[in-house]
């Protein structure tokens, strides 16, 4: 795969690539006086509905950030939460995604996560591999600058002295999804924190502050059409592009 910065991206009306920052659950849950753990339950359903909205809209990938480096810093309570929600998702909601022909993954690294949430995620991709639906991947214990250090070390452990975009993408952690045309970030938060830093260079950024669990089909529609309307031009001028892409003064 080539970076877009080397190739001009094909244009599409719906994004092919949906990234998400699900951002605002504690807020949610403060707002109305419940312990944080309640918003993070919220969320799990939030992400349900959009699985199935991406579905019917025709989203070929969808990348959620379910828990990054840095969330280990979180109170242990609230860690071991997480954690138990994660795995409860992995053993009751996946068999329904594979029932949809969708297809699970999950990217990040697995070597603090516990044996069960290891085994459960092993058994939802080898389950749901060969679908050919909605690509659902979870970014889980998940940072962009640990992605291209790990790729750029694994380049070096095959003996590579000069690494190009090509191989690079080749080796980080989405290889065969083609890069994010739209991220949306809920919460109110306007920064990308340390997700898919690589792969988001040339995507289009959707900044909300509804918090994650009222981000209902309505938002994500209202999002996609945000997206509708920008001109994505890699580097040409406005007049370079074809005229169903030059956006409408």
């Amino acid at each position: 795969m080539s970076s877009s910065t080397q190739t001009i991206l094909e244009h599409t009306q719906i994004p092919r690539h949906i990234a998400v920052i699900m951002d605002g659950n504690g807020r949610w849950a403060k707002k109305r006086f419940l312990p944080r753990v309640m918003g993070h339950k919220r969320g799990l359903d939030a992400l349900e509905n959009m699985v199935k909205r991406c579905a019917e809209l025709g989203v070929q990938y969808l990348t959620v950030f379910a828990f990054s480096t840095e969330n280990w810093r979180r109170p242990e309570d609230e860690v071991s939460f997480l954690m138990g929600l994660f795995l409860q998702a992995l053993q009751k909601q996946v068999q329904h995604l594979h029932e949809n022909n969708m297809r699970v993954k999950v990217i990040g690294n697995r070597s603090r996560f516990s044996e069960d949430i290891r085994t459960g995620i092993e058994q939802a991709e080898r389950l749901t591999a060969a679908n050919m639906g909605l690509t659902i991947t979870i970014a889980a214990d998940y940072g962009g600058r640990w992605d291209i250090l790990q790729a750029a070390n694994r380049l070096i452990q095959e003996g590579v002295t000069e690494i190009t975009e090509d191989m690079l993408a080749r080796h980080l952690m989405l290889p065969d999804a083609p890069e994010p045309d739209l991220f949306i970030r809920t919460g109110g938060e306007t920064r990308i924190s340390n997700f898919l830093l690589w792969q988001l260079a040339y995507t289009e950024l959707y900044f909300t502050d509804t918090l994650w669990p009222d981000f209902d089909s309505a938002a994500l529609d209202a999002a996609v059409q945000s997206f509708q309307k920008r001109e994505r031009r890699f580097g040409r001028t406005s007049e370079q592009l074809p005229p169903e892409q030059q956006r409408s003064e």
